[in-house]
């Protein structure tokens, strides 16, 4: 039987998988006693997590969400690849969240273990800006969220917008927060001026409280990616001028994604999960491209895209294989 806090560890990262869990199963997959399930259940909980007693014929348990965060637990893979990306936030200055990720970095060393804080101090990552005509200017990370969550709720936003205080605010159905060459965009409906608008984050002072509930519209050119490209590069030419133009979605952070993404749009999905719009000359070498982040990938579209992929699949497998690719003729 594994100690106490490597079961605790394993108990919860179950728990975090699906929504319901029965006691025999949890016990059968810890190898432990349905006793014992509910002992760590008791412990869990008072270490501040909320599980919930589902009722049924053998009982189970739920994680839900509770009004506190309670401690983490992690284990050494997840602890290092927190503090890798705690390192990139806290170096990327106009990120509007260094401050905050680096007192979360202290944190979070002071209560790992000795095994791996040598490991985390042998690693010291630096986040490099790319060149830019225009300086990024930083988000309000309170903005940035109380955005995304009107967005979610499909409810009206009200905003002054610039430096112009003596106009009226702004009224608008807030559909999708992106982020185009470094810096966060609204894309919305504009109430008062009856047309699709896209307005820069960093200038937006948001009025509360949110206006009512409404139905959601179709934006031009059938998503966002078609609209945002058609904004930015000018409407004759929504592709970008590239050839070949594809959409997936990658299980990163969007901040992250649209600090490596230069021509690309990229669009918040969740706060771990991102909506990526890229051009490139090939389809091969569009998703070549997508693949560089490193990160599990669903295609949206088009088809060639998808057998882009299944095509350097063969050839990467026929390679780690030893077989040597065919060499076309003449």
């Amino acid at each position: 039987m594994p100690k106490t806090s490597a079961r605790l560890l394993a108990l919860l990262s179950l728990l975090q998988t699906r929504r319901d869990w029965s006691g025999t199963v949890l016990a059968d997959r810890l190898d432990i006693s349905v006793r014992t399930v509910r002992r760590d259940v008791d412990r869990l909980r008072e270490l501040g997590y909320p599980i919930a007693a589902v009722k049924g014929p053998e009982g189970g348990y739920r994680l839900s969400a509770g009004t506190e965060l309670p401690p983490l637990l992690f284990d050494d893979d997840q602890a290092v690849a927190l503090t890798v990306a705690l390192q990139i936030a806290a170096t990327t200055p106009d990120s509007g969240l260094a401050e905050a990720a680096e007192r979360a970095l202290n944190t979070i060393r002071q209560v790992m273990p000795s095994r791996l804080r040598h490991r985390i101090t042998a690693l010291d990552v630096t986040a490099v800006e790319r060149p830019t005509t225009r300086p990024a200017e930083p988000v309000d990370t309170d903005v940035l969220l109380t955005i995304s969550a009107a967005v979610r709720a499909r409810e009206i936003l009200r905003f002054d917008y610039g430096s112009d205080s003596t106009t009226p605010p702004r009224r608008t159905e807030p559909h999708h927060v992106i982020t185009w060459d470094g810096r966060w965009y609204l894309v919305a409906w504009d109430l008062d001026r009856d047309g699709w608008r896209t307005f820069r984050v960093d200038r937006m002072r948001l009025r509360t409280p949110n206006g009512p509930r409404f139905t959601h519209r179709a934006l031009p050119g059938g998503d966002v990616a078609a609209y945002v490209t058609g904004v930015f590069r000018g409407s004759e030419d929504a592709s970008g001028n590239w050839p070949c133009q594809g959409t997936v979605l990658l299980d990163l952070p969007a901040a992250t994604v649209a600090l490596y993404t230069r021509d690309g749009l990229v669009e918040q999905i969740t706060p771990d999960r991102c909506r990526l719009t890229l051009g490139s000359w090939s389809w091969p070498s569009l998703a070549a491209a997508i693949a560089r982040y490193d990160a599990d990938i669903d295609v949206v579209g088009p088809d060639e895209l998808t057998e882009a992929f299944a095509h350097l699949a063969r050839r990467f497998t026929r390679t780690s294989a030893g077989h040597p690719n065919p060499v076309p003729s003449g």
